[in-house]
């Protein structure tokens, strides 16, 4: 069993931790880079987080100065009982506390992209086999359904909303949207393979909770088509739908008139939404212009 100096120590270093870990979480909210982290739905509980921390340290730290001898104890977790085992275990945590507050907030790009495997096709091949715009499972109604919107308009806008929703019904009736208008924001992907010549897609990053769970979406663009802007730039493409094969898989891919380059979005990423026919409706409704 360690002593009471020791365990002073530890419950002083603890104290430190969870400080540091308050101030970190207060520095994303003041600086509004929570979202490239979490979620919108995760984000809003994590922004009380350094209140309960900052009560937690503040406890540690009078245990630490003014705790009794005979109460303080490492019973229930045991201590490291030398130098550089402590030094290690408290490592753990305060080395990504010091990239996080070293390293530039930012979102995630076309390396971890590359690294994730991006997705060109959103539905299984199986679940496709269907006529029109009819739904070959109730799980495919919405689909469907929202498939019919985005093909009575003359040009579709990927609206940042329903992102993966409206992938996903292009994808599913790929032939009956062959050769429709699409506008889509995204960065710029770039394949890091060698040899061949590359592939470049507009791809955004689908998160369900938060950075380690997103998943790289995209759309392939034509592998004619000249690009001289570097990996991650935010760009506007507008052209033609076309079916093609990428990898062996049927995939849809854009055939550009224009690949203009925009401002980076103050939301870079994209998230599910339950109802999605209704939130295409709203927003088709309000006027809202695709970012």
């Amino acid at each position: 069993m360690n002593d009471s100096r020791s365990i002073r120590l530890h419950y002083g270093f603890r104290s430190l931790v969870l400080l540091l870990f308050a101030l970190y979480i207060g520095h994303l909210v003041q600086q509004d880079a929570l979202h490239y982290y979490v979620a919108p739905k995760l984000a809003r509980w994590i922004r009380l987080c350094p209140v309960p921390l900052a009560l937690m340290a503040l406890s540690l730290g009078i245990q630490a100065l003014f705790g009794k001898s005979t109460l303080l104890c490492d019973c229930e977790h045991r201590l490291p009982r030398s130098g550089l085992g402590s030094a290690m275990l408290y490592s753990l945590f305060l080395f990504p506390l010091l990239l996080g507050f070293l390293l530039p907030d930012r979102s995630l790009g076309s390396e971890a992209a590359a690294k994730k495997g991006i997705a060109l096709s959103y539905i299984a091949e199986e679940a496709a086999e269907h006529v029109k715009f009819n739904a070959a499972s109730p799980y495919l109604e919405e689909f469907a359904e929202l498939a019919g919107k985005l093909y009575a308009q003359p040009v579709i806008q990927v609206y940042p909303e329903i992102f993966s929703e409206t992938l996903g019904a292009i994808d599913l009736y790929k032939p009956q949207f062959e050769g429709k208008s699409i506008t889509v924001t995204g960065f710029l992907y770039q394949e890091n393979g060698k040899g061949a010549k590359k592939a470049f897609a507009v791809s955004r990053f689908l998160v369900q909770c938060c950075t380690a769970d997103a998943t790289p979406l995209g759309i392939l663009l034509d592998p004619a088509t000249q690009i001289s802007l570097p990996a991650d730039t935010w760009i506007e493409v507008r052209g033609k739908l076309h079916m093609s094969f990428y990898q062996g898989k049927e995939v849809i891919k854009i055939i550009p008139d224009s690949i203009v380059p925009v401002p980076s979005p103050s939301t870079p990423y994209v998230y599910t939404n339950a109802d999605s026919v209704a939130a295409w409706a709203e927003i088709h409704e309000s006027g809202h212009v695709a970012k």
